[in-house]
This record gives C-alpha cells, structure tokens and sequence, in this order.
C-alpha cells in the first residue's frame, strides 16, 4: 500500500520495474481480498463502459434540460474539417470528453472516474491513446490501473468531491489521473508520470463548481473538454523531461488546503459563480421554476 505519490513512485520501481498498474493490482488485491484475474475483470468491464460512452455520446440529441447536447458532434466535424488550428490528436481529447458529459446530462450509462461530474476525462485520453499509441486491450487495462493508483493517493490525501473541494477535485483529479496514465502508457517513466499530476493540479488550483441550475452541465460539459487537453499537454510536458518546482505531494496538499477555504457559494451549491450570473438564475427558473 502507498500513502504518497513519492511511496507510489518508489514502491512501483522497486517492486514492478516502474509498473504502475502492476502496483495498483497488488494494491486491489490487498485491500478487497480478490484475485488478480477478477481485478482485471471487473476493470474490463469499467474500460468498455468508457469506451462505449466515447461513441454513444456522439449525438445532435440535447439534455432533458436543453442546456447541453450535440456540441461533441459539433467539434467532430470541425476536426475532420481540416481546418483546425490546434492538434488534432488534441482536440479528439476534447471531443471525446464532451460526448460522454453530454451523454451523462442525457442519462446514459457513463463510469464515474472519478466522478459522475469528472467522467469525461479519463474516457477521453484514453481513447485517444488507443488510436495515437495503438493500445491493445491489456495496455489500455492498465491505463486504467495507472490512474487508479495516482487517484487513490489524491483522492485520500486532497478530494474527489466539488462539494468538498470545487472542480480543482474533481475535473482537476480526474485530469491528472489522465495526465499520468498517458505519460505511462507513452512508455514515459513513473517519475515523469507523478510531474504530469503535479503540472495538471498546479494549474487548476482554485477552479470552483458552479453548476448552472445545480445540474452537471454547465460548466461541466466544457471543463471536462479542457481538462482532456491539459492531460494530454501535461503528459507532453513530462515526457519532455521538465520537472514540477514544488513536489507533487505538496501540490496536493495545496489542493486540500485550497479546496477547504473556498466559500460555500463555489462548491456545487449553485449560489456563486456562473450559476450566480442573471444567465445562469434564468436558466435555473426556466427549468425548475420559481
């Protein structure tokens, strides 16, 4: 078990040759008391979950709410446009993250990774990862593993939770976790992997959750977008070997300290930020009434 991101990065090059997922494994097996072949099954299942919710999420269908719906449709056919001013490798991230959060504001089946409100992220790279890499299925396994286990210390250290923490929590962790799984899964080491979390969290701190009418839409929809392109980003700069000033487990620290002294109005309450705008209480009244 580690407790650290520094334990985590010590224990997998030690132990599994730098193996993250290998590490994360032993971690399950550990703590739940299953096989390895029933870790990776049940992994298997959260993997074709994501990866259907990528395709599924491609529609022109809007919300029950109509705040959101057919923008990932939108942003795919700029792509294959060929006009695009940024990568495409990029913008599919992008794509991709905004077809499953639409598809979760639409009731669709997503896997909340690790949340509901964050789950278009990890999906997200990863498929794009799959067709960049050339993942086959037992690397996209641990693609998933990887984030898990960069998750796991984030997760028990700082938060997950935009009621906890604002989005830096959630769009933020399920960022890094992304960000560190791609910097794995391009064969980059487990060091490089904990500064891509660092570089992810480092610029998101202090990113509020203000859903518009209290429904993980607006802005979650789009954040999720930009979270995908900072992963990628992230994942690039770490490979390029820079390296984090501030140590990856203080970066997450400051998230939690961050997170704790933020106002009520900006953790998922609906009372400040863009939900607080005359936009945003429209919209509110428009749905839910007076």
């Amino acid at each position: 078990m580690f407790y650290t991101i520094e334990e985590l990065v010590k224990q997998a090059n030690e132990k599994y040759d730098g193996n993250v997922a290998e590490l994360m494994i032993a971690t399950e097996i550990e703590m739940t008391g299953r096989s390895r072949d029933e870790i990776r099954v049940i992994m298997g299942r959260n993997l074709e979950v994501m990866k259907e919710s990528v395709v599924n999420g491609l529609t022109p269908s809007k919300s029950i709410s109509g705040l959101t719906g057919g923008d990932a449709l939108k942003m795919d056919t700029y792509i294959k446009s060929g006009t695009t001013l940024a990568d495409v490798t990029v913008l599919t991230a992008v794509r991709n993250a905004m077809a499953v959060n639409e598809l979760n504001a639409k009731m669709g089946l997503v896997c909340a990774t690790p949340t509901a409100g964050s789950a278009g992220c990890l999906p997200a790279v990863l498929a794009t990862a799959i067709d960049k890499l050339k993942l086959n299925e037992e690397e996209q396994l641990d693609f998933l593993f990887t984030a898990g286990a960069f998750g796991l210390v984030i997760g028990n250290n700082a938060s997950i939770s935009g009621a906890e923490g604002g989005c830096q929590a959630e769009v933020g962790s399920a960022s890094a976790m992304s960000a560190a799984a791609m910097v794995k899964a391009a064969g980059g080491t487990a060091f490089q992997a904990s500064q891509a979390v660092a570089f992810v969290i480092k610029n998101m701190l202090g990113l509020i959750c203000d859903p518009v009418a209290g429904l993980v839409e607006v802005p979650c929809v789009k954040r999720n977008a930009l979270g995908a392109s900072f992963a990628i980003i992230a994942a690039d700069m770490a490979l390029a070997g820079i390296q984090s000033q501030i140590p990856v487990d203080e970066v997450i620290d400051a998230m939690y300290q961050v997170g704790s002294a933020l106002p009520t109005a900006f953790r998922e309450t609906a009372e400040g930020g863009l939900a607080a705008t005359p936009t945003g209480r429209h919209y509110s009244k428009k749905i839910f009434g007076d």
